[in-house]
């Protein structure tokens, strides 16, 4: 299938409420910067994106749950305008530890000891591997459309390989899928993304800084040192796991999505953690933005439900560009 990458950006409709009531501010670290949103008040909740978007994909959630909650987006490393560190021959620099240590970074500066993870995709990834190491940090881990990676990879068959093909090309030795994809970022985006079901449209101000983003080679470049750490370092990391986590884990799958369909979402995940929930919900992959409503009355509850609130994390005065 084809795409246009004029036609739907012509289709992409402004969304007057874009990240209402946020701030965008920036952590230094010691090697690079985290870049982030952060609105509302309130026990935190961090939302972590999926591939290939930013914390943009969240602007329809996100000042919902900031009535209550402190509500943290960051930009993944490697991804939107965080940092992207420089491919290394055994790809730790983008492994979900490696990502998640910056996350951490970043939630200890904003005095958040324990927290609340939303997430999709990619970041359902991180996710899972800080929720596995930290599990005195993470206090539920709240998932979408994503199942744990050892397992997506061990257990997927032709039809997953099929429907999931940037798995298995962009693990490919560099320079093959940077220098290909960096010959048309954009077209490379929307057939990527906007050839699922309901992938399109995304809202105009989304929509721009994906695109934006990915024209940068370097955030091509980290993308595929992603996936190259997710089949490498990062199994080796799940494989080394003494048991399932105490964390608990609220699993959403799209109903018209590729990992419902070849995987048993909640079975996996049970093998990563003792106490599993969750269900498939309507829509395609992309449920922040596609049916927000839907996630909204999934989490809103289970958040509101967390006994014993933590203290609300502080806002430090922005450091570093923005």
């Amino acid at each position: 299938m084809d795409v246009d990458p004029a036609a739907i950006r012509a289709a992409a409709r402004p969304a007057p409420d874009f990240f209402a009531g946020f701030e965008e501010r920036v952590h230094p670290l010691p090697e690079g910067h985290v870049r982030y949103r952060i609105g509302g008040s309130g026990p935190p909740l961090l939302l972590l994106h999926g591939h290939p978007q930013t914390s943009a994909m969240w602007h329809r959630v996100a000042p919902a749950l900031a009535r209550g909650h402190t509500v943290i987006c960051p930009d993944l490393r490697g991804y939107g305008r965080s940092w992207a560190p420089p491919p290394q021959e055994d790809h730790a620099q983008m492994s979900k530890r490696a990502m998640a240590g910056d996350l951490l970074a970043l939630m200890d500066a904003l005095g958040a000891d324990r927290f609340a993870v939303g997430a999709h995709d990619r970041g359902a990834r991180v996710g899972h591997r800080m929720a596995a190491d930290h599990p005195g940090r993470v206090r539920i881990l709240l998932t979408l459309d994503i199942a744990p990676t050892r397992e997506m990879y061990a257990e997927g068959g032709a039809g997953f390989a099929a429907d999931y093909w940037w798995w298995f090309w962009l693990i490919q030795p560099s320079p093959l899928p940077e220098r290909m994809i960096s010959a048309d970022p954009d077209w490379y985006w929307c057939r990527k993304c906007c050839t699922f079901p309901r992938g399109a449209p995304f809202a105009a101000e989304a929509l721009e800084e994906y695109l934006a983003c990915w024209r940068e080679p370097a955030t091509v470049a980290a993308a595929c040192e992603d996936y190259r750490a997710a089949w490498t370092v990062d199994i080796a990391h799940d494989d080394a796991e003494p048991g399932p986590m105490d964390v608990p884990v609220h699993a959403l799958w799209a109903e018209e999505g590729a990992v419902g369909r070849h995987f048993d979402p909640l079975a996996l995940w049970r093998r990563r953690a003792r106490t599993v929930t969750g269900r498939a919900i309507p829509g395609g992959h992309f449920l922040a933005e596609t049916n927000p409503g839907a996630v909204l009355s999934e989490w809103e509850p289970i958040l509101s439900g967390l006994r014993a609130p933590p203290r609300a994390p502080r806002t430090p005065p922005p450091a570093g560009p923005a």
